[in-house]
């Protein structure tokens, strides 16, 4: 995945893509980084993940659906994912009672 880190063009290989099944037609691809120490290009990563590419490739509907997370707590880690994803889960409930 591109971006930009200062002048510089650079590509963003994460950790994991895990395909989830969150209750929708197609798979949630869901881009795990883990981070121990975060240093500024880390910070330029989430940054370009949450603002321009998750919502840019969603935007475009031909790649399916992308949502990206960043554990960083080694004790925190699996919290942290479980709310990520319940957070997920909660807004598909949300969207699901709207309809009927």
């Amino acid at each position: 995945m591109p971006y930009r880190f200062g002048s510089e063009s650079r590509r963003y290989l994460p950790d994991f893509i895990l395909l989830m099944d969150d209750g929708h037609e197609d798979p949630l691809h869901l881009v795990v980084e883990i981070k121990g120490f975060r240093g500024e290009d880390a910070k330029i990563k989430k940054e370009t993940m949450d603002t321009y590419w998750a919502p840019g490739v969603n935007n475009l509907k031909r790649h399916g659906r992308w949502d990206f997370v960043e554990l960083t707590g080694v004790w925190t880690m699996e919290r942290d994912l479980e709310v990520k994803l319940t957070n997920a889960l909660d807004g598909i409930i949300a969207g699901k009672i709207e309809m009927a």
